[in-house]
């Protein structure tokens, strides 16, 4: 495989459709702030997921940080999180002042432990942000954290960032069964707008909120009365352009990114030392193509010979030194030494994905 192009891990897939459309906007004579086309794409992603109300932002990680707000959470409140996501979704609430509780996840889906959390709350514990990684669903079930939080008076924000076509069990798009779901747009994601991110609800008053909340704390544009706090974390109509491009493709990505898991799982099945992370393909789409791997660090090598790019998965947050806090996290440790994401763009063809897993096969022979 030396002699084949370098096959990155992940990639972003942007053609001339997302150039037409910024094209036609140019032409306009736009002025680039949010408009017309950033409403659009609101609705095109609310159509989508089933949400009553979709609201974007400049990226995934401040649309953390609006949901925190328009919750209520203060400073010093604790917000259970997973110990194996990426950093954004701790640090998102840590930016608010608020203290970031790391719950390790289950094995099978690397979504939170349900029994985990209910051990982890205190008096001080005023939120629940659940990450579907990759997709799935946590193995306990979504309605056991709807009514763990109702019961406990919680508020549940989820983290859907990886998890744009993939749906519960019961059908609700990922993102929709909390008070407010996020989802971002950075350029590995399942379709892209550079940076971004949005939030979906089915609250008007939380719709309300976080329109005020990303625009000044004003109830709309054009006026500078202002009855709350606000900031700025607006989109803007080029990255609406793209976005509303991308969304053209979705669905077929989708589909691609299933296809693309069923290939590997043919290609990579028997090899001892290698475990793919199931996927319900009926319900999730895989962003990544998420493994645990014996001699991780050669096999990455290996592969890096061959021209082809992988990547370690999330190691424990509780062990990185922006954070260092005690805890045993088995499951979350357990990523952090043998997780592995091999390549998993759309764009992948069969014949790469064959070529990648006769490499595996090699190594492990």
């Amino acid at each position: 495989m030396a002699e084949r192009p370098f096959i990155p891990q992940m990639e972003p897939w942007f053609g001339l459709e997302e150039k037409a459309e910024i094209n036609r906007y140019l032409d306009e004579g736009g002025w680039f702030t949010e408009f017309k086309r950033t409403s659009q794409f609101e609705r095109e992603l609310a159509e989508y997921t089933g949400a009553k109300h979709c609201v974007v932002v400049n990226n995934g990680t401040v649309s953390l940080t609006l949901a925190a707000l328009a919750v209520g959470l203060q400073p010093g409140d604790e917000v259970i999180v997973p110990n194996y996501t990426m950093i954004a979704t701790p640090n998102s609430v840590k930016m608010l002042g608020c203290v970031p509780v790391f719950v390790d996840v289950e094995p099978e889906t690397l979504c939170l432990d349900a029994a985990l959390v209910e051990g982890a709350i205190t008096p001080r514990t005023k939120a629940v942000m659940l990450v579907s990684a990759n997709g799935r669903a946590p193995r306990a079930g979504i309605a056991v954290f709807e009514r763990l939080c109702r019961e406990r008076g919680l508020a549940l924000i989820e983290d859907a960032a990886q998890s744009l076509g993939s749906r519960f069990p019961d059908g609700r798009h990922c993102g929709l069964a909390g008070e407010i779901g996020s989802f971002s747009f950075s350029a590995p994601k399942v379709i892209s707008t550079g940076q971004g991110g949005a939030l979906v609800t089915n609250s008007d008053v939380m719709a309300a909120r976080l329109r005020k909340l990303k625009d000044f704390g004003r109830a709309g544009g054009g006026n500078d009365l202002h009855d709350s706090v606000g900031y700025n974390f607006k989109f803007t109509e080029l990255q609406a352009c793209v976005g509303l491009a991308q969304m053209k493709k979705l669905a077929w990505r989708v589909e691609r990114k299933r296809d693309i898991w069923r290939r590997y799982q043919q290609g990579l099945a028997g090899i001892p030392g290698v475990a793919l992370f199931a996927q319900d393909l009926a319900i999730t789409t895989p962003w990544f193509i998420d493994t645990l791997v014996t001699r991780r660090e050669e096999l990455m090598a290996s592969l890096k010979a061959g021209n082809v790019g992988s990547r370690p998965m999330y190691p424990p947050i509780n062990r990185q030194q922006a954070y260092h806090v005690s805890g045993d996290h088995p499951v979350s440790e357990r990523v952090g030494r043998e997780g592995l994401w091999l390549p998993s763009a759309a764009q992948l063809s069969d014949n790469d994905i064959d070529g990648i897993c006769a490499a595996i096969r090699r190594f492990y022979e």
